[in-house]
C-alpha cells in the first residue's frame, strides 16, 4: 500500500474515533427527565395540580381549564432531596396545600428528616400552602397527611401521632385538637365539616373515632378487639363504611404455610351505633385481604354502593355492593388488574389504570379506564403503545387527567375530554431536549418458561448492531411491582427504565425479568408457593432467564451479567452465589442477603409457644439467603448501599462484605452516605447508575 494513502487512512480513523469519543454521554444526559406525581384535581373551576421532580428540584405545578397551560407555583431550586407527597386542592380551587420532606416510602422512620444535602440543621417534614393563582409559599406547621375542610378554610393533619388543625391561610397556629392512646392516622372530614373520622393503631388492635367540633368528647365507633381502618362517610354523613381484619394474637401458627388472611366490610349507622356487617371476603388464598395498590380501595359511591378491591377471581378487581347489603357485582370482569383507582367528585364513576387492551402486549403496559360504580363493563380510553396511569377526574367528571409516557417520551400530564376523546399533553414543552430519547431503544416483549412450567415475562432491550454482545439482567425490587414495555410509573424504577436505555446505548443487551412474586400477572404468580424466605422459587425464573440468554445468537454467552435493587439486590447475590458459572458478574444495590435476621426479630416474642415450624421455617430461610451459599460465590460484584435506608437494613451489606472479604472473592463497593432507599438526591442517583454502567462496561469490555 501507497504510504502517503496508508497514513491518509488512519489518520481518518484515529478523527472518526476523536469524534465518536467527543459524542460519547453519561447517564446524566439519560436521567435529564423531569417525573411528575401527585397529580390532583380541584372540585370546582376545572383546576389541576402536581409535583415535578426535574434534577432533583421538586416543585409544585398547576393548570385550569380551558387551555391547561401549566405554571411553576413553587420555587425550589436545589437537589436537596426533600420529596414532595399529599399535594391537594381546597374545594374552593383557591389554593393548595402539600407536604415537603419526610421519606414516605420507607418501611420505618418514614416522619423522620431526611438530610442528603448533609445540611447542619435537617429539614423538618412540613405542611406548606400556597395560592393557587401564585404567592407567598407558607409554612403552616411541621406535620404530615393533611386533610382540607370542605369549607376551604382549614386542614386537619397528624403530627407526632396525634391530630392537629390550622387555618390554610396561617392567620392562626395550629393546635392540637384531640390527644388518644395509640397513633391517629385516616383523617377524613365529614360532608358538613363539622366532623373529623380518624383511625388509633394501638398496635395489636385500631379502633375508629369520631371528632365533633365544640364537643368535650371523642365517639368511637363500634370498638372491638379486632384491626379496624380506612373509614370514609356516607354521602348524607349519616353512617360510615370501614374494614375489619382480626387483632394480634392467638396461638403461633405455621411460618410457611400459606394462610387465608380474612377481612370484612362494615356499616355503622352514627345515631344509633347500630354496626352491619356488609360482606365477608371469601375464606380462600384468593380472597385474603388485598395488597395492591390502594389495599381495599374502600369507596361509598353514589346510588348507595359501596365500591372495593378483591383478588378473589384471581385478579384484583373492582366490585359494587348495596350498602343495603346484597350480592357483590364484579365491575371489572377480565383477566387484568386494575391499579391506581379513583372516585369521581359526583360518585358516580371510578377511574382506574390496568394491564388490558386489545393488543396482548398491553398486559405488559398500563392503560387508563373507566366503569361506572353499579354497572359491570369498562370504558378503555387510552388504547395503543404508550402508557398512562393514575388517572384523576375533573370536578364535572366530563374529562379526565392522568400521566402519560411512551417508549421514548417520557410521562407528561395528559387530559381526556370524555365526550370527544380528544387528548392534550399538558407541559411537553417541560421536557429537556437534552434527553437522548431518539437514541431510545424500543423493548420487545419475551416470555420463557421456568424449570416448573411457569411463564415468565420479560423486556428485551437489544443494543444496535450486529454479533453476540454481553447482556445484562436487570431485577426489580418490591417484590411486588411489574416492569412495563416503555416508563414505568414509579420514579424509583423510571431510573431503572433510563438505566436500562443508558446500557443499550453502551452496547449490553439488557433483559428485564418479571419473577413470580410480581403484579400484572394474577394471584398464583403474585402469591406463589415456597416463595421469599419460604423457598425462594422465584429464582428460578431468573435462573432461566439466564439460560434462556446463553441459547440466543445476540448474546456472548460468557458475559452474562445481573443488577437490580433492593429485592433485586437479593436475587442478584443469590445469582452470583449459586451460579456464577452463568452469571459472570454483577451489581448488588441495598439487597437482602440474610433472611433469618427479620424471620428472627418478628419471632422474638416472650411467649412460651413458639411457631409449630420455627426451626425449619429458620432453615429454609437460611437456605433461601445469598450468605447460605457464599461458598460457591465467585463471580466479581459491586456492592451499592446508602446508610440512611429505610426499607433494607445497611448491615445486610456491611455482613455480606465481610463474608465475601473473608473467601477473597472479588469486590468493590459504593457507599452512599445519608440518603436512602429511594435516592431522593439527583446527583446520588446519577452516582449509582453510572456507577452501573461503569462496572460492567470494566468487567466486559476493558
Amino acid at each position: 500500500m501507497n504510504q502517503k494513502i496508508f497514513l491518509l487512512i488512519v489518520c481518518c480513523c484515529l478523527a472518526v474515533t476523536s469524534t465518536v469519543h467527543a459524542q460519547e454521554i453519561n447517564y446524566s444526559a439519560y436521567k435529564k427527565y423531569a417525573f411528575p406525581t401527585e397529580l390532583t384535581s380541584a372540585a370546582t373551576g376545572g383546576k389541576i395540580a402536581w409535583a415535578l421532580d426535574s434534577a432533583g428540584r421538586r416543585n409544585v405545578y398547576v393548570a385550569e381549564s380551558p387551555n391547561y397551560l401549566p405554571r411553576k407555583l413553587t420555587n425550589f431550586n436545589e437537589d436537596d432531596g426533600q420529596e414532595i407527597t399529599s399535594v391537594s386542592i381546597s374545594d374552593d380551587g383557591n389554593w393548595v396545600v402539600f407536604v415537603r420532606g419526610g421519606e414516605h416510602s420507607g418501611n420505618w422512620e418514614t416522619g423522620l428528616p431526611v438530610n442528603p444535602n448533609f445540611d447542619l440543621v435537617a429539614y423538618k417534614v412540613q405542611i406548606l400552602s400556597v395560592p393557587f393563582q401564585g404567592g407567598k409559599v407558607q409554612s403552616l406547621s411541621e406535620g404530615d397527611l393533611p386533610a382540607i375542610s370542605p369549607d376551604s378554610k382549614q386542614l386537619a393533619f397528624i403530627k407526632n401521632g396525634q391530630a392537629w388543625i390550622v387555618s390554610i391561610n396561617n392567620n392562626a397556629p395550629a393546635k392540637n385538637i384531640f390527644t388518644t392512646r395509640g397513633n391517629v392516622g385516616s383523617l377524613e372530614w365529614s360532608p358538613n365539616g363539622q366532623q373529623l373520622l380518624f383511625t388509633a393503631n394501638r398496635q395489636d388492635h385500631s379502633i375508629i373515632g369520631i371528632y365533633t367540633n365544640g364537643q368535650q368528647n371523642l365517639k368511637w365507633v363500634s370498638p372491638s378487639f379486632n384491626r379496624d381502618q380506612s373509614p370514609h362517610w356516607s354521602p348524607d354523613g349519616s353512617s360510615i363504611v370501614f374494614v375489619r381484619t382480626p387483632g394480634t394474637g392467638g396461638a403461633p401458627d405455621s411460618i410457611l404455610s400459606r394462610k387465608h388472611i380474612p377481612w370484612s366490610i362494615q356499616k355503622t349507622d352514627i345515631a344509633t351505633g347500630k354496626t352491619t356487617q356488609l360482606w365477608k371476603a371469601p375464606t380462600t388464598l384468593r380472597g385474603s385481604y388485598p395488597t395492591t395498590h390502594g389495599g381495599t380501595n374502600l369507596h361509598w359511591a353514589a346510588n348507595n354502593q359501596i365500591v372495593f378491591m378483591s383478588y378473589e377471581d384471581g385478579w384484583p378487581h373492582l366490585y359494587s355492593i348495596s350498602a343495603a347489603g346484597g350480592k357483590p357485582i364484579l365491575l371489572t370482569p377480565g383477566n387484568y388488574m386494575v391499579e391506581h383507582v379513583q372516585l369521581s367528585a359526583d360518585k358516580k364513576w371510578l377511574a382506574f389504570s390496568a394491564n388490558t387492551g386489545p393488543d396482548s402486549k398491553d398486559i405488559e403496559r398500563r392503560h387508563v379506564a373507566r366503569v361506572a360504580v353499579d354497572k359491570a363493563g369498562i370504558e378503555l380510553l387510552s388504547p395503543g403503545t404508550g402508557l398512562e396511569w393514575t388517572p384523576v377526574f375533573t370536578e364535572d367528571s366530563k374529562k379526565i387527567v392522568f400521566l402519560s409516557a411512551t417508549v421514548q417520551r417520557p410521562p407528561v400530564p395528559t387530559i381526556i375530554d370524555l365526550a370527544t376523546n380528544s387528548i392534550q399533553l399538558i407541559g411537553k414543552f417541560l421536557i429537556d431536549p437534552a434527553l437522548p430519547q431518539h437514541q431510545f431503544v424500543s423493548p420487545e416483549q419475551v416470555i420463557f418458561t421456568a424449570p416448573d412450567g411457569v411463564k415468565v415475562h420479560a423486556d428485551l432491550f437489544k443494543a444496535n448492531g450486529p454479533g453476540r454482545k454481553p447482556t445484562i439482567v436487570y431485577v426489580h425490587g418490591g417484590p411486588p411491582r411489574q416492569m412495563l414495555l416503555g416508563w414505568n410509573y414509579s420514579d424509583y424504577y423510571s431510573n431503572a427504565y433510563s438505566s436500562n436505555q443508558y446500557l443499550a446505548s453502551k452496547g449490553f443487551n439488557v433483559l428485564v425479568v418479571n419473577y413470580r412474586l410480581g403484579i400484572g400477572y394474577g394471584f398464583e404468580f403474585h402469591k406463589p408457593a415456597n416463595g421469599g424466605a419460604a423457598g425462594a422459587a422465584e429464582y428460578l425464573d431468573i435462573k432461566a432467564a439466564g439460560e434462556w440468554l446463553k441459547q440466543q445468537p445476540f448474546v456472548d454467552p460468557s458475559k452474562i451479567g445481573i443488577y437490580g435493587g433492593s429485592y433485586g439486590g437479593y436475587l442478584t447475590a443469590l445469582a452470583l452465589a449459586r451460579d456464577s458459572k452463568l452469571f459472570a458478574a454483577g451489581v448488588d444495590i441495598h439487597g437482602v442477603h440474610d433472611f433469618t435476621v427479620n424471620l428472627l426479630a418478628s419471632n422474638s416474642n416472650e411467649k412460651y409457644e413458639k411457631s409449630p415450624d420455627l426451626d425449619k421455617a429458620l432453615k429454609t430461610a437460611w437456605q433461601s439467603s445469598p450468605v447460605a451459599s457464599i461458598a460457591t460465590w465467585t463471580s466479581p460484584v459491586l456492592i451499592i448501599h446508602a446508610d440512611d435506608d429505610r426499607n433494607v437494613r445497611f448491615n445486610q451489606s456491611v455482613d455480606l462484605i465481610k463474608r465475601l472479604s473473608k473467601k477473597g472473592v472479588s469486590h468493590e463497593t459504593l457507599m452512599v452516605v445519608d440518603d436512602t432507599h429511594h435516592w431522593m438526591k439527583h446527583s446520588n442517583a446519577e452516582l449509582v447508575y453510572q456507577a452501573v454502567a461503569d462496572y460492567f462496561v470494566k468487567t466486559f469490555k476493558n
